[in-house]
Protein backbone atom coordinates (compact mmCIF):
# COMPACT_ATOMS: atom_id res chain seq x y z
CA UNK A 1 0.00 0.00 0.00
CA UNK A 2 1.40 3.37 -1.04
CA UNK A 3 1.11 6.92 0.23
CA UNK A 4 0.38 9.41 -2.54
CA UNK A 5 2.13 12.77 -2.06
CA UNK A 6 0.63 15.51 -4.21
CA UNK A 7 3.13 18.30 -4.75
CA UNK A 8 5.90 15.92 -3.75
CA UNK A 9 8.54 17.71 -5.85
CA UNK A 10 8.00 20.99 -4.01
CA UNK A 11 9.88 22.21 -0.97
CA UNK A 12 7.84 20.68 1.87
CA UNK A 13 6.58 17.82 -0.26
CA UNK A 14 10.04 16.62 -1.26
CA UNK A 15 11.23 16.62 2.36
CA UNK A 16 8.13 14.66 3.40
CA UNK A 17 8.81 12.15 0.62
CA UNK A 18 12.37 11.79 1.95
CA UNK A 19 11.06 11.22 5.49
CA UNK A 20 8.55 8.61 4.27
CA UNK A 21 11.28 6.78 2.34
CA UNK A 22 13.44 6.73 5.47
CA UNK A 23 10.55 4.90 7.16
CA UNK A 24 10.45 2.38 4.28
CA UNK A 25 7.05 3.56 3.10
CA UNK A 26 5.99 3.00 -0.51
CA UNK A 27 5.59 6.46 -2.02
CA UNK A 28 3.88 7.70 -5.17
CA UNK A 29 4.36 11.36 -6.14
CA UNK A 30 2.31 13.71 -8.29
CA UNK A 31 3.70 17.08 -9.37
CA UNK A 32 3.22 19.24 -12.47
CA UNK A 33 6.67 20.79 -11.85
CA UNK A 34 5.51 24.39 -12.36
CA UNK A 35 6.89 25.18 -8.91
CA UNK A 36 8.50 21.86 -7.97
CA UNK A 37 11.78 20.31 -9.08
CA UNK A 38 12.30 16.80 -10.40
CA UNK A 39 15.77 16.80 -8.81
CA UNK A 40 14.18 17.21 -5.37
CA UNK A 41 12.53 13.78 -5.54
CA UNK A 42 14.94 11.35 -3.87
CA UNK A 43 12.89 8.22 -4.54
CA UNK A 44 9.43 6.81 -5.00
CA UNK A 45 7.39 6.72 -8.20
CA UNK A 46 6.97 10.16 -9.79
CA UNK A 47 4.06 11.02 -12.08
CA UNK A 48 4.33 14.38 -13.84
CA UNK A 49 0.85 15.79 -14.33
CA UNK A 50 -1.91 18.05 -13.08
CA UNK A 51 -4.55 17.28 -10.44
CA UNK A 52 -7.13 18.99 -12.66
CA UNK A 53 -6.63 16.29 -15.32
CA UNK A 54 -9.09 13.51 -14.45
CA UNK A 55 -7.64 11.06 -16.99
CA UNK A 56 -4.20 11.56 -15.45
CA UNK A 57 -5.58 10.92 -11.95
CA UNK A 58 -7.34 7.78 -13.15
CA UNK A 59 -3.99 6.49 -14.43
CA UNK A 60 -2.22 7.18 -11.12
CA UNK A 61 -4.92 5.58 -8.96
CA UNK A 62 -5.46 2.62 -11.31
CA UNK A 63 -1.74 1.78 -11.46
CA UNK A 64 -1.10 1.99 -7.71
CA UNK A 65 -2.72 0.70 -4.54
CA UNK A 66 -3.08 3.99 -2.67
CA UNK A 67 -3.73 3.84 1.07
CA UNK A 68 -3.63 7.53 1.95
CA UNK A 69 -2.92 10.93 0.41
CA UNK A 70 -0.76 13.81 1.66
CA UNK A 71 -1.79 16.90 -0.28
CA UNK A 72 0.69 19.78 -0.67
CA UNK A 73 -0.04 20.75 -4.28
CA UNK A 74 -1.01 24.44 -4.27
CA UNK A 75 0.09 27.89 -5.30
CA UNK A 76 1.09 29.71 -2.12
CA UNK A 77 2.26 33.28 -2.78
CA UNK A 78 0.05 35.76 -0.95
CA UNK A 79 0.96 38.70 -3.19
CA UNK A 80 0.37 36.73 -6.37
CA UNK A 81 -2.97 35.51 -5.03
CA UNK A 82 -4.08 39.13 -4.62
CA UNK A 83 -3.20 39.83 -8.26
CA UNK A 84 -4.50 36.55 -9.74
CA UNK A 85 -7.20 35.14 -7.42
CA UNK A 86 -8.87 33.09 -10.18
CA UNK A 87 -5.57 31.28 -10.79
CA UNK A 88 -5.47 30.33 -7.11
CA UNK A 89 -9.06 29.09 -6.97
CA UNK A 90 -8.55 27.08 -10.16
CA UNK A 91 -5.39 25.34 -8.98
CA UNK A 92 -5.91 25.10 -5.23
CA UNK A 93 -9.66 24.45 -5.00
CA UNK A 94 -10.63 22.91 -8.33
CA UNK A 95 -7.52 20.71 -8.32
CA UNK A 96 -8.37 19.43 -4.84
CA UNK A 97 -11.96 18.69 -5.89
CA UNK A 98 -10.72 16.51 -8.74
CA UNK A 99 -8.32 14.76 -6.34
CA UNK A 100 -11.09 14.04 -3.82
CA UNK A 101 -13.35 12.72 -6.58
CA UNK A 102 -10.60 10.32 -7.65
CA UNK A 103 -10.04 9.25 -4.06
CA UNK A 104 -13.72 8.51 -3.64
CA UNK A 105 -13.87 6.64 -6.96
CA UNK A 106 -10.95 4.41 -5.95
CA UNK A 107 -12.07 4.02 -2.32
CA UNK A 108 -9.18 5.94 -0.76
CA UNK A 109 -10.56 7.39 2.46
CA UNK A 110 -7.59 9.08 4.17
CA UNK A 111 -6.09 12.49 3.38
CA UNK A 112 -3.69 14.83 5.19
CA UNK A 113 -4.12 18.38 3.92
CA UNK A 114 -1.36 20.97 4.07
CA UNK A 115 -3.24 24.14 4.99
CA UNK A 116 -2.00 27.44 6.37
CA UNK A 117 -2.33 29.62 9.43
CA UNK A 118 -3.20 32.36 6.91
CA UNK A 119 -6.75 30.98 7.22
CA UNK A 120 -6.97 32.96 10.49
CA UNK A 121 -6.28 36.33 8.90
CA UNK A 122 -5.56 38.93 11.59
CA UNK A 123 -5.69 36.89 14.82
CA UNK A 124 -7.17 38.42 17.95
CA UNK A 125 -4.91 36.31 20.20
CA UNK A 126 -1.43 34.81 19.96
CA UNK A 127 -0.29 32.10 20.08
CA UNK A 128 -3.13 31.17 17.71
CA UNK A 129 -5.19 28.15 18.74
CA UNK A 130 -7.36 26.01 16.50
CA UNK A 131 -10.63 27.48 17.75
CA UNK A 132 -9.62 31.00 16.66
CA UNK A 133 -12.03 32.54 14.13
CA UNK A 134 -11.01 32.02 10.48
CA UNK A 135 -11.25 35.23 8.44
CA UNK A 136 -8.56 35.13 5.73
CA UNK A 137 -7.29 38.44 4.38
CA UNK A 138 -6.07 37.18 0.99
CA UNK A 139 -7.20 34.74 -1.74
CA UNK A 140 -4.45 32.24 -0.87
CA UNK A 141 -5.82 31.85 2.67
CA UNK A 142 -9.38 31.79 1.31
CA UNK A 143 -8.61 28.92 -1.08
CA UNK A 144 -7.07 26.86 1.71
CA UNK A 145 -10.06 27.52 3.96
CA UNK A 146 -12.39 26.59 1.10
CA UNK A 147 -10.66 23.21 0.81
CA UNK A 148 -10.95 22.69 4.58
CA UNK A 149 -14.72 23.17 4.25
CA UNK A 150 -14.88 20.79 1.29
CA UNK A 151 -13.07 18.17 3.38
CA UNK A 152 -15.65 18.54 6.14
CA UNK A 153 -18.55 17.82 3.80
CA UNK A 154 -16.58 15.15 1.95
CA UNK A 155 -16.32 13.26 5.21
CA UNK A 156 -20.04 13.60 5.84
CA UNK A 157 -21.06 12.46 2.36
CA UNK A 158 -18.31 10.02 1.36
CA UNK A 159 -16.56 8.97 4.57
CA UNK A 160 -13.21 10.50 3.59
CA UNK A 161 -11.35 11.12 6.86
CA UNK A 162 -8.91 14.01 7.00
CA UNK A 163 -6.29 15.80 9.04
CA UNK A 164 -5.74 19.51 8.37
CA UNK A 165 -2.37 20.99 9.34
CA UNK A 166 -2.12 24.79 9.61
CA UNK A 167 1.27 26.48 9.87
CA UNK A 168 3.14 29.67 8.97
CA UNK A 169 6.81 29.73 7.99
CA UNK A 170 8.84 26.64 7.12
CA UNK A 171 12.62 26.76 6.78
CA UNK A 172 15.72 24.58 6.84
CA UNK A 173 16.76 21.64 4.71
CA UNK A 174 17.41 17.90 4.81
CA UNK A 175 20.51 16.88 6.77
CA UNK A 176 22.05 15.36 3.63
CA UNK A 177 22.17 18.75 1.93
CA UNK A 178 20.70 17.13 -1.19
CA UNK A 179 17.34 18.90 -1.03
CA UNK A 180 16.32 22.32 0.20
CA UNK A 181 14.33 25.45 -0.56
CA UNK A 182 14.35 26.78 -4.15
CA UNK A 183 11.51 29.12 -5.14
CA UNK A 184 11.30 31.45 -8.11
CA UNK A 185 10.72 34.17 -7.20
CA UNK A 186 11.97 33.71 -3.65
CA UNK A 187 9.75 35.46 -1.09
CA UNK A 188 10.71 33.75 2.18
CA UNK A 189 12.89 35.57 4.70
CA UNK A 190 15.55 32.97 5.55
CA UNK A 191 16.51 31.99 1.98
CA UNK A 192 16.56 35.68 0.99
CA UNK A 193 18.92 36.41 3.91
CA UNK A 194 21.16 33.54 2.82
CA UNK A 195 21.17 34.83 -0.76
CA UNK A 196 22.65 38.04 0.65
CA UNK A 197 25.32 35.98 2.42
CA UNK A 198 26.08 34.24 -0.90
CA UNK A 199 26.41 37.56 -2.70
CA UNK A 200 23.26 36.96 -4.76
CA UNK A 201 21.57 40.02 -3.27
CA UNK A 202 23.01 43.28 -2.04
CA UNK A 203 21.07 43.53 1.23
CA UNK A 204 18.07 42.32 3.20
CA UNK A 205 15.16 44.69 3.75
CA UNK A 206 13.52 45.01 7.16
CA UNK A 207 9.98 46.26 6.66
CA UNK A 208 9.22 48.27 9.77
CA UNK A 209 11.07 48.61 13.07
CA UNK A 210 8.34 50.40 15.04
CA UNK A 211 6.19 47.39 15.91
CA UNK A 212 5.29 46.74 19.57
CA UNK A 213 7.94 44.02 19.88
CA UNK A 214 11.24 43.83 21.76
CA UNK A 215 13.38 45.06 18.85
CA UNK A 216 10.64 46.76 16.83
CA UNK A 217 10.59 44.23 13.98
CA UNK A 218 7.85 41.70 13.23
CA UNK A 219 7.84 38.35 15.01
CA UNK A 220 7.09 35.22 13.04
CA UNK A 221 6.94 31.45 13.48
CA UNK A 222 9.61 29.20 11.93
CA UNK A 223 9.45 25.40 11.84
CA UNK A 224 12.17 23.12 10.51
CA UNK A 225 10.94 21.42 7.35
CA UNK A 226 11.82 17.95 8.68
CA UNK A 227 9.81 18.54 11.86
CA UNK A 228 6.91 19.51 9.61
CA UNK A 229 7.40 16.34 7.55
CA UNK A 230 7.24 14.32 10.77
CA UNK A 231 3.93 15.99 11.65
CA UNK A 232 2.42 14.92 8.32
CA UNK A 233 3.55 11.33 8.89
CA UNK A 234 2.06 11.33 12.40
CA UNK A 235 -1.18 12.57 10.86
CA UNK A 236 -1.20 9.66 8.39
CA UNK A 237 -0.63 7.24 11.27
CA UNK A 238 -3.57 8.78 13.15
CA UNK A 239 -5.83 8.15 10.15
CA UNK A 240 -4.50 4.61 9.82
CA UNK A 241 -5.74 3.94 13.35
CA UNK A 242 -9.22 4.97 12.32
CA UNK A 243 -9.19 8.08 14.52
CA UNK A 244 -11.62 10.91 13.84
CA UNK A 245 -10.81 13.81 11.53
CA UNK A 246 -9.07 16.80 13.12
CA UNK A 247 -7.37 20.14 12.56
CA UNK A 248 -4.00 21.02 14.11
CA UNK A 249 -1.82 24.11 14.24
CA UNK A 250 1.95 23.84 14.06
CA UNK A 251 4.32 26.44 15.47
CA UNK A 252 7.46 26.85 17.52
CA UNK A 253 5.61 28.43 20.44
CA UNK A 254 7.55 31.66 20.74
CA UNK A 255 8.46 33.14 17.38
CA UNK A 256 11.53 35.01 16.15
CA UNK A 257 11.87 38.66 15.14
CA UNK A 258 13.12 39.65 11.69
CA UNK A 259 16.17 41.33 13.25
CA UNK A 260 16.77 38.26 15.40
CA UNK A 261 16.72 35.97 12.36
CA UNK A 262 19.25 38.19 10.60
CA UNK A 263 21.56 38.17 13.63
CA UNK A 264 21.49 34.37 13.87
CA UNK A 265 22.15 34.11 10.14
CA UNK A 266 25.20 36.38 10.54
CA UNK A 267 26.49 34.08 13.27
CA UNK A 268 25.86 30.88 11.30
CA UNK A 269 27.28 32.08 7.97
CA UNK A 270 30.06 34.33 9.21
CA UNK A 271 28.94 37.02 6.77
CA UNK A 272 28.00 40.61 7.57
CA UNK A 273 24.62 40.44 5.73
CA UNK A 274 23.84 44.15 5.21
CA UNK A 275 20.30 45.15 6.21
CA UNK A 276 18.22 48.22 5.48
CA UNK A 277 15.08 49.38 7.26
CA UNK A 278 12.09 50.42 5.16
CA UNK A 279 8.52 51.32 6.01
CA UNK A 280 5.95 48.79 7.12
CA UNK A 281 4.21 46.72 4.48
CA UNK A 282 0.40 47.07 4.50
CA UNK A 283 -1.31 44.25 6.37
CA UNK A 284 1.75 42.91 8.22
CA UNK A 285 0.69 42.02 11.79
CA UNK A 286 3.27 42.58 14.54
CA UNK A 287 3.24 38.99 15.85
CA UNK A 288 2.13 35.74 14.23
CA UNK A 289 2.71 32.59 16.26
CA UNK A 290 0.71 29.36 16.12
CA UNK A 291 0.20 27.12 19.14
CA UNK A 292 1.21 23.46 18.76
CA UNK A 293 -0.25 22.40 22.10
CA UNK A 294 -3.03 20.28 20.57
CA UNK A 295 -0.86 18.26 18.16
CA UNK A 296 1.79 17.73 20.84
CA UNK A 297 -0.84 16.42 23.25
CA UNK A 298 -2.89 14.32 20.83
CA UNK A 299 -0.28 13.04 18.35
CA UNK A 300 2.91 13.28 20.37
CA UNK A 301 4.58 15.61 17.89
CA UNK A 302 8.03 16.46 19.22
CA UNK A 303 10.07 18.92 17.13
CA UNK A 304 13.67 17.73 16.96
CA UNK A 305 15.13 20.84 15.29
CA UNK A 306 13.49 23.71 17.17
CA UNK A 307 16.47 26.07 17.51
CA UNK A 308 16.68 28.88 14.98
CA UNK A 309 20.44 28.33 14.69
CA UNK A 310 19.95 24.71 13.63
CA UNK A 311 17.20 25.68 11.16
CA UNK A 312 19.39 28.30 9.50
CA UNK A 313 22.51 26.09 9.57
CA UNK A 314 20.74 23.32 7.64
CA UNK A 315 19.43 25.85 5.11
CA UNK A 316 22.91 27.37 4.76
CA UNK A 317 24.38 23.94 4.00
CA UNK A 318 21.86 23.50 1.19
CA UNK A 319 22.35 27.00 -0.27
CA UNK A 320 26.13 26.71 -0.21
CA UNK A 321 25.91 23.47 -2.19
CA UNK A 322 23.22 24.82 -4.52
CA UNK A 323 23.85 28.58 -4.87
CA UNK A 324 21.68 28.74 -8.00
CA UNK A 325 19.10 26.18 -6.90
CA UNK A 326 18.29 22.85 -8.52
CA UNK A 327 19.65 21.88 -11.91
CA UNK A 328 21.12 25.29 -12.68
Amino acid sequence: MAILVCGGAGYIGSHTVAALLEKNEEVVIIDHLEKGHKEAVLGGKLYIGDLRDTEFLDKVFAENKIEAVIHFAAFSLVGESMEEPFKYYDNNVYGTLRLLEAMNKYHVKKIVFSSTAATYGEPKRVPIKEEEETIPTNPYGETKLAVEKILKWGEVAYGINYIVLRYFNVAGAHKSGKIGEDHSPETHLIPIILQVALGKREKIMIYGEDYPTKDGSCIRDYIHVMDLADAHILAVDKLRKGDRSATYNLGNGEGFSVKGVIEVARKVTGHAIPAEVAGRRPGDPAILIASSEKIITELGWNPKHASLEEIIASAWKWHQGHPDGYGK
